[in-house]
Parts: structure tokens; sequence; C-alpha cells
């Protein structure tokens, strides 16, 4: 047998199946939406863990869990590290932004009265800004079908908000809409200047700065105080680990692969998931208009991926 035709033989046989091909199409179709589950649920998490303690303390737990995790798995499997302070330093800044001043503005405004759904629905703003800031600032392109999109989507979300009285709660409101402004900037960020970042110890150290900003405000102001409930507990556990290194994880992954504003549509599902969630798990109320609002927003996100 000539060389040429072993050469042939091989690249056949190790060509991936159909089958394979299918499965690895279903398994990178399933990022998107398993985000959109992992991320809704953390509203809906902290809701019933801020009951028992601060929610600084929250945080620290949380960002805790997540940092020993991850570093040892980091550690363990031989991750790589930065090789200079510039980049360790861009991957605390992303923490700070992405990790602290997003969730502890959320949890804030979730301890003042905002419903897990409202959180998600103010969290929802993302897309629009990021988009609006990707373009100013990454000089990503935004076309026609990707402005409809946004509108469409922004629709959505008022349809929503606009059957939600504020309630005199304008300072829980205005926290969480700071909040928004930290994951947008955190996501630009990370978009700029830690794309080729490893997972495993990129993540590890953004969590471990965050677990240490927060804890240095927690001690003097809640003095860790905690009531260990099961619903502490589980909460605890399911944000540490689920949706702190999940939906993080999932997150990175699709910002690598695609544009940041592309990756921020997806927010657009998370106030409509993050009611339904509330309305099973705790019982808030869903009214149509939030059903509406869903709707249209899944549709601006089909919109926006069909193909051209």
């Amino acid at each position: 047998m000539s060389t040429s035709t072993l050469s042939s033989c091989m690249a056949r046989s190790f060509q991936p199946s159909r089958l394979e091909r299918l499965l690895s199409a279903a398994a990178a179709s399933s990022l998107p939406l398993l985000f959109i589950l992992l991320w809704s649920s953390g509203y809906v998490a902290g809701k019933l863990a801020l009951p028992h303690t601060g929610p600084l303390t929250l945080l620290t737990l949380r960002f805790g869990l997540a940092a020993v995790v991850l570093l040892a798995v980091a550690a363990g499997t031989g991750a790589p590290w930065p090789h200079r302070a510039r980049g360790w330093g861009h991957l605390a800044v992303v923490g700070l932004l992405m990790q602290v001043l997003h969730f502890s503005c959320i949890y804030f405004a979730l301890q003042w009265g905002l419903s897990a759904g409202v959180a998600g629905l103010l969290i929802g703003l993302m897309p629009l800004a990021t988009a609006l800031g990707a373009h100013l600032w990454l000089a990503e392109r935004i076309g026609r079908r990707q402005l409809l999109a946004l509108f469409g989507g922004l629709a959505g979300v008022g349809l929503v908000i606009a059957d939600k009285p504020l309630n005199g709660a304008w300072t829980a409101y205005a926290v969480a809409g700071l909040g928004l402004l930290g994951l947008v900037a955190g996501t630009l960020y990370q978009k700029r200047f830690c794309a080729h970042m490893d997972l495993r110890s990129g993540a590890g150290v953004q969590m471990a700065v965050s677990a240490l900003a927060v804890a240095a405000i927690a001690w003097p102001t809640e003095h860790f105080a905690i009531d260990w409930a099961p619903e502490l507990i589980g909460s605890w556990l399911w944000l540490g680990l689920v949706n702190s290194i999940g939906a993080f994880s999932l997150m990175f992954i699709m910002i690598r692969r695609g544009q940041a504003g592309q990756v921020a549509r997806l927010f657009f599902l998370i106030p409509g998931v993050s009611a339904l969630m509330g309305f099973v798990l705790l019982g808030e109320r869903l009214e149509p208009l939030a059903l509406a609002g869903f709707g249209l927003s899944a549709l601006a996100v089909c919109f926006a991926a069909a193909k051209r």
C-alpha cells in the first residue's frame, strides 16, 4: 500500500461520524439553554438564603467556596497561571466588577424587597448596554438585525416591568441598576483583557479576590452572623458550586466563541425564566404581561440567532 493511500485511509478513519457531529452540535447548542437556567436560578437561591445571613456574608461564603474548588482544580490539573503582574491585575478587576459590584448590589436589592423576578428583569437590560458598550469600546459591529433584536428584547423586558409598580422602592431599583453596570463593565473588560485566560486558574483568581474583598467589608458590618438553616446551606452550595462555577464558566466559554453583544442577548431570556422560578419556588406573582414580555424577548433572541 502506498504512502498516499495509507494517509487517505487514516484521514477517513479519524473523521468524526455523523452521530458524533450531531452530538457535538447538540452539545454546543445546549450551552445557551443551560447557561440561562443556571444564571436565572441564582436570584431565587439568593432570595432563599438572605433571611438567614447578610448579603456580604452570603457572598463571602459563595465566593470562598467557589475559589477553593477552582484553585484546587487548577493546581491539580496543571492549569497555566498569568505570567505577568498585569495579567493578575486584569483578573482581579473582572472579579471586582462582575462578581463583587454586581452581586453585592443585587443581594442588597433583594434584601430590601426586590423580587427575584424583578432582579432578573433589571439584569435583562444587560444586552442593550453591553452591545452598545462593545460597539463603542471593542469596535464590534452592530447590524440591523442585531438592533431590531436588541430593541425587541428590550421591549419585552419593558412589558414585564410595566406591571411591576415601584411602590417607593427606588433605592432597591437604583442599587440593582448599579449592579447591572458592574456586570456590563465586567463582561466588556473580560472580553478585552482576559479573553485568553484559562478558565480554571482565571476564574479561581477572580473568586479568591472577590471573597477577600467582600469579607473585608462583611466582618466589620455584618460580623459574619449566620443562621445555618437547611435553606441557607442548600442555597450556599448551589450558588458556590453550580451558579458561580457552572454559569460563569459557560458564560466565558460563549464569550470566547462569539462577540460580547451576541452572548449578552441571551440575558433577554433570563427575566422570564427568573420570574417563572420565582413563581414556582417563592410564590411570586406571575402576571400576563410578564408572560407576554418573556415571549417577545424569546422571539427577539430567535430572530437575532436566525441565519441571514
